[in-house]
């Protein structure tokens, strides 16, 4: 979530200020590009005797707690050597160092980030671009996230519940009720919390378009780890799933960004969710319940921006109130079906 990234880019002093601080890892002149589909962090290619990647937090205001590109920082460098595709992280500044807010530098790794097709050289590895998002997924619900230095990152126990709680917090009124259109599978999901399946890393914004991809549909990186945390596997699993586009479905905005999988050859979501279930052994017999959630999540988040946005602190890009909606269909549709 974010304020109006339309409203920054790199100015002539920051340049300069961006080459001082890469010498030795990227000698310039310096250039720089936006990448990157999302409404959040600020990513871009910083392009000079080699490529690295730059992220910073969108301009002021910010809502509280939100946009720490130094913890996402912490949590890359202590998956550093776990075996999870993630890029390296090479430098971090705070706040003042480089620019007017902290940042991170990290690796490049090169390779196409599938939203709304299939490159040509990944069409003939559809299902194998399916079945690495959800092997790498299982993979980074197996980190030892004790071992790796994150325990600051999260308390699992009661996290289904207490994560529930602190999304309708968002939005709720001055009696803590959630709005009315939003009460229905509020009720519904306060109703049937269940116990938490275990406790990993968990992504929070585990999709097909933030990951890169290698030959023959590998992953070869995970990327956007700034809502990481520590809680129930099965929350990603369910956010992942929602995610992926089904034909003949409503396309919330989330799922828009995915539109590759509709093409012929890609897993659907039972393939999808029955090969996590045999590479982890957990048992999904509550995955509505985490599909439901993600969808009502996702409809929370963007109704807060929606009004920051009425506000006028806000992304242009969250004015249209249909988005909104759009995820609560979503959402009571999974919670009935």
């Amino acid at each position: 979530m974010s304020t109006d990234t339309a409203v920054w880019d790199w100015s002539p002093a920051d340049l300069v200020s961006l080459e001082r601080f890469l010498a030795g890892l990227v000698e310039g002149p310096l250039r720089t590009r936006r990448i990157g589909d999302g409404h959040s962090n600020l990513t871009y290619l910083v392009s000079g005797s080699r490529d690295v990647v730059v992220r910073r937090p969108p301009p002021p205001p910010l809502p509280p707690g939100a946009h720490d590109v130094l913890r996402e920082a912490r949590l890359l460098r202590g998956l550093a050597g776990s075996g999870l595709p993630v890029p390296e992280v090479l430098a971090t500044a705070e706040a003042g160092e480089v620019v007017d807010s902290p940042l991170y530098v990290m690796s490049h790794v090169p390779g196409p980030v599938l939203t709304t097709r299939t490159p040509g050289a990944l069409a003939e590895h559809r299902r194998a671009i399916g079945e690495s998002l959800v092997d790498t997924l299982a993979g980074l619900h197996a980190v030892d996230w004790q071992a790796a230095g994150l325990a600051e990152m999260g308390r699992p126990e009661g996290f289904n519940g207490r994560h529930l709680r602190r999304m309708r917090r968002l939005v709720a009124d001055s009696d803590g009720a959630p709005p009315p259109a939003f009460a229905e599978v509020d009720g519904w999901l306060e109703a049937n919390v269940p116990a938490e399946s275990g406790g990993t890393l968990v992504h929070n914004d585990y999709r097909l378009g933030n990951v890169i991809l290698g030959p023959a549909g590998r992953v070869a990186a995970v990327l956007d780890w700034e809502l990481a945390t520590i809680g129930d596997p099965l929350f990603d699993v369910g956010y992942f799933l929602a995610s992926w586009p089904v034909a003949g479905e409503p396309l919330t905005p989330t799922g828009a960004l995915g539109t590759a999988v509709l093409e012929p050859g890609y897993p659907t979501r039972a393939e999808l969710a029955e090969r996590y279930a045999a590479r982890t052994g957990r048992d999904l017999s509550n995955l509505r319940w985490y599909t439901t959630l993600a969808l009502w999540k996702l409809a929370v988040l963007f109704e807060y921006s929606h009004r920051r946005t009425v506000a006028g602190n806000g992304d242009p890009y969250y004015a249209d109130p249909a988005l909104v909606q759009s995820f609560l269909d979503a959402a009571r549709a999974a919670a009935a079906s």
